[in-house]
């Protein structure tokens, strides 16, 4: 819908549309599966060893509600912090990124 020349966007769940012209923006969508399968693998590998979220933070010198928001895909994380991670639970970086795209 446009008003007085302006084009309004209205964002859902991280997709955005053009209602005038109903096209999609997925980009958002995407980096958002991309963190979310980051997270799983995380906390696959974090299970597997049976250690707590703040065990895990505690050996990779991080916050513990850090690692819950990267868990839970909510972080977007540095690649220092990726190689801290990786580091402490005993696995490559890439590993990490098992299934993304």
């Amino acid at each position: 819908m446009s008003i007085a020349g302006l084009w309004y966007l209205t964002c859902v769940h991280l997709t955005c549309v053009d209602y005038e012209n109903q096209a999609p923006d997925h980009r958002g969508v995407q980096n958002l599966r991309g963190r979310r399968l980051f997270g799983k693998n995380v906390r696959d590998f974090r299970e597997k060893r049976g250690w707590s979220q703040e065990r895990l933070a505690e050996n990779a010198n991080l916050h513990r509600n850090y690692v819950g928001n990267v868990e839970r895909g909510e972080q977007n994380i540095s690649i220092d912090n990726i190689e801290k991670l990786a580091h402490a639970l005993g696995v490559k970086p890439e590993k990490l990124f098992a299934g993304i795209p």
